[in-house]
């Protein structure tokens, strides 16, 4: 308890991420004398105290990135998430992980397809990892949820994870609470802002072993998710699209240029021995 409360205590401070977090542990030695450090603001303390009792009565969970349910393939990332939170099963997090992302207007055939593609991951123990979105996020979590049993999705969000958004996708949230888990680094109760979702999608990236880009505009934050991917030296799969379509034209570049591999179908992962 002690524990987990210098760390939020560290984390919750104006102007504390992940990368400063780091700083202050390695200067100081330990995290209880990092919080020492930063003082005892009464008002942070008793934010972060009603903070926990909150995730409490809520059923939310911290995972430290010492703990077992913290995602292997994120503890990996440099400057990664001290703490998250967690809503719904924990253990979700331990199986092995694949991220499906896209533009939030995706076309009737490419929902279709992404959602085909996730239920096939998810039959074959793979967790689907997505960001909740529109169009061809809820696709990817929606396809997931077809195949039986739990611990099928990942939504990883900009808010608190006790923070539905879109509204649209309120149903889909409980879905997943109920069979798969939401994961946020922000604390319960956070409303996204802009530069939130910006973060929310190198998480995204960072927790798959692979990465497939669905529908996707050239400058669309899916994109970002596709480059984030590389950096952490992600496999990168782009499913192709009708060329006059502006939304074709992320995935196709990464394909024209060699940076992701053409991805057809369920059998480019699971008819060569490529099993997630």
């Amino acid at each position: 308890m002690s524990d987990l409360f210098n760390k939020l205590l560290i984390l919750r401070t104006p102007g504390i991420g992940p990368a400063k977090y780091s700083e202050l542990v390695a200067k100081f030695g330990s995290v209880d004398a990092a919080a020492d450090a930063l003082g005892r603001d009464t008002a942070i303390r008793d934010a972060v105290m009603r903070e926990m009792e909150c995730a409490d009565k809520l059923h939310i969970y911290y995972i430290c990135d010492t703990d077992e349910f913290y995602p292997a393939n994120l503890r990996e990332i440099k400057n990664h998430p001290p703490v998250i939170t967690a809503r719904g099963n924990l253990h979700t997090l331990t199986r092995a992980a694949v991220a499906i992302v896209g533009t939030r207007h995706a076309t009737a055939a490419g929902m279709g397809f992404v959602a085909a593609l996730a239920q096939v991951f998810a039959e074959n123990g793979c967790a689907v990892v997505s960001g909740m979105a529109m169009g061809t996020d809820t696709a990817a979590h929606r396809g997931a949820l077809r195949a039986a049993g739990d611990a099928q999705t990942i939504a990883v969000v900009a808010g608190g994870v006790d923070y539905i958004w879109p509204l649209e996708n309120e149903s889909l949230y409980w879905d997943i609470v109920a069979r798969g888990v939401i994961i946020s680094e922000m604390p319960v109760g956070f409303v996204p802002k802009s530069t939130n979702f910006v973060q929310r999608n190198r998480w995204v990236a960072g927790i798959g072993e692979k990465l497939i880009l669905g529908e996707a505009d050239l400058n669309s934050g899916s994109m970002a998710t596709a480059r984030f991917a590389a950096q952490y030296g992600r496999q990168i799969y782009a499913i192709p699209s009708h060329p006059a379509d502006s939304r074709g034209m992320g995935p196709n570049s990464l394909i024209q240029s060699g940076a992701a591999k053409l991805c057809m179908g369920p059998r480019d992962f699971f008819d060569n021995n490529e099993k997630s």
